[in-house]
């Protein structure tokens, strides 16, 4: 059951300016709501749909913009998410229509309708649709758009897209950092992001050294609330979570479709199992040299991650938000609470990686991924990250009862582009 959640006062200056150099990726937010200023406080909703690899999520944002000072704070949030995701549907376009009604379902129940025709509706879609073939992704995409112009909503044009990697790093950055109060001066946190089919890294470098060194695709510079900031942001696509099992096992959907089983070192000896992907089954089972473990597991999970991503020495000792996987999986092991997050280092991560895995069997009441899905995340952040173990990692899911995710940000940039009516 959704209910709407308050957000205390979290209040958004209305002027937000992007102003990209030549040479940095196109990330288009000039300003928000610029173009009317009311003498009374007005009630403004904004739908996002978030379409990831493993399901799909509405976020239904409440703002109101105060007459005093023409600033717009955020209310609230009303969230779900239906499983599976929509690229599972790549080759039945027309059934993904279902999931998106019902949640547009959801935000007719939670919005007056007195605001559903200036209630602006987007979706975005994520890893999963970038590695999807362009005619799949963009019958899909086809089938959400008559979904969206048969609602009562209002539907902006380019209201169903794939959001680029870069884009979603940095929208969840302003995310972040503007629900917990850390935009101005150097207080900013970094964050990371990873999903079922990409993985991403945001942060504020401090250090000239580190704008000096770092190639200018992985720099993106913007004005934000009256300040400029110039972060560095990187996506790797075909490394995030679920994407990684299937590396992990050498796994191929036209293996899987002849019902041959993947063996890895990251199981149970004796486990038989099955996983279903978008769509596609998958057997699993322990290695048949009967040898299972830490070590074993980690030289399998290492080749996925070592030498493909792009190190920076600032970040290995910085404070960094970590949510969607890091923190689900953080839960599934006890290590965080599962309502209230918590701080952790890199090492918490190793640590317990190496507790469950020497300690599989095959009728854990652990998944049986649970092994390979912690020893992918230790090795993401040394081996790849390069982070100390001392890193600090805040494990979080929501900020003042908001979902820590990129679509709060991505709510900004389309309350840029719209006119506001009383």
């Amino acid at each position: 059951m959704c209910c709407l959640i308050p957000a205390s006062t979290l209040c958004l200056t209305l002027l937000i300016g992007f102003c990209l150099s030549d040479n940095d990726p196109a990330l288009d937010l000039r300003s928000v709501l610029p173009s009317a200023i009311s003498s009374k406080n007005i009630t403004i909703y904004g739908i996002v749909f978030d379409a990831g690899s493993t399901g799909t999520r509405i976020h239904i944002y409440m703002f109101h913009q105060r007459a005093s000072d023409s600033a717009l704070e955020l209310d609230g949030e009303i969230f779900e998410s239906v499983k599976p995701g929509l690229s599972a549907y790549a080759n039945k376009p027309e059934k993904c229509a279902d999931a998106v009604r019902s949640l547009l379902h959801l935000a007719q129940d939670a919005i007056p309708s007195s605001h559903w025709k200036k209630t602006a509706l987007i979706l975005k879609a994520t890893a999963g649709f970038r590695l999807l073939p362009v005619d799949q992704a963009e019958g899909l995409l086809s089938e959400v758009r008559k979904v969206f112009k048969a609602s009562p909503f209002l539907v902006p044009e380019n209201s169903v897209t794939i959001l680029d990697g870069t884009d979603e790093g940095i929208l969840a950055w302003i995310s972040v950092n503007f629900l917990t109060g850390r935009l101005h001066g150097d207080r900013s946190v970094g964050t990371l992001d990873l999903g079922g089919g990409s993985t991403q890294i945001t942060f504020l470098p401090l250090n000239k050294a580190t704008l000096d060194e770092t190639p200018w695709e992985s720099l993106v510079s913007f004005e934000l609330f009256n300040n400029t900031y110039r972060l560095y942001t990187q996506s790797y696509l075909g490394l995030g979570l679920k994407a990684a099992r299937l590396a992990v096992l050498g796994a191929s959907v036209s293996v899987a479709q002849k019902k041959q089983t993947f063996h890895s070192h990251c199981f149970a000896p004796n486990l038989d199992g099955s996983w279903v992907f978008a769509g596609v089954t998958y057997k699993y089972g322990g290695h048949p040299d009967g040898l299972a473990g830490f070590n074993l597991c980690y030289s399998e999970v290492r080749p996925i991650v070592e030498g493909k991503l792009h190190q920076v020495d600032e970040f290995r000792r910085s404070p960094f938000y970590a949510f969607s996987y890091y923190y689900d999986r953080a839960v599934d092991c006890s290590l965080i609470d599962g309502e209230t997050g918590g701080v952790l280092e890199v090492r918490d991560f190793a640590q317990k990686a190496k507790e469950v895995c020497d300690h599989m069997t095959s009728d854990s009441s652990h998944s049986h991924f649970l092994c390979m899905d912690l020893t992918y995340i230790t090795v993401l952040l040394k081996e790849g990250f390069g982070f100390e173990d001392g890193t600090i990692l805040q494990l979080t899911k929501k900020v003042r009862n908001v979902e820590m995710s990129w679509t709060l940000g991505a709510a900004f940039h389309m309350l840029q582009s719209l006119p506001l009516v009383e």
